[in-house]
């Protein structure tokens, strides 16, 4: 007889905290790009600024306190992404969660992984060099590797050939 499953998996619904403020958030953030404690709003500040010299709309939102699962910083971005537009990104003592209607998702991603120090500056700061760091040219890497391999192959078939004719006649001559 079959053990009998207690329980079920089901995928848990993006939802954001019930303490998190949506509307208070995207108040703060439509005058300055940035929701935070006071003490990190001037520093933080000068990097939405910085990223909007780059054409980037960047929205900052750091939070006193972690939610229930980091996957909830994702939502509170993606709420204020929805009505802000751009890219945000949101910050807890412990984790980073990004949302953005302009970059890839794994820009974004890349980018979050790099962004979290501790310290919300930094990390916007961090977050956004990785945003805006040019992408490595895969083209020519690629070129340059198919070159590479072809111009191994063509010198093996040429050492390939000389030592096949020189065996050829060696066992020539020795007839």
């Amino acid at each position: 007889m079959p053990a009998a499953l207690t329980s079920v998996f089901r995928p848990v619904l993006a939802d954001v905290p019930p303490d998190i403020g949506i509307d208070a958030i995207l108040a703060d953030v439509q005058d300055d790009g940035v929701s935070a404690p006071a003490s990190d709003v001037d520093g933080l500040r000068s990097v939405v600024v910085r990223a909007e010299q780059d054409g980037i709309e960047l929205s900052v939102v750091v939070l006193a306190a972690n939610p229930v699962r980091d996957s909830q910083l994702r939502d509170i971005a993606t709420e204020v992404g929805k009505q802000e537009g751009g890219t945000v990104l949101v910050l807890s003592p412990s984790w980073v969660g990004t949302y953005s209607d302009t970059l890839s998702r794994v820009t974004v991603e890349d980018a979050q992984d790099k962004a979290y120090t501790g310290n919300a500056v930094a990390s916007a700061d961090n977050f956004l060099g990785a945003i805006t760091r040019p992408d490595p040219p895969y083209g020519l890497i690629t070129a340059a590797l198919v070159l590479l391999v072809g111009g191994v192959a063509a010198v093996s078939f040429w050492a390939r050939s000389r030592r096949s004719a020189a065996t050829a006649d060696g066992d020539v001559d020795a007839r």
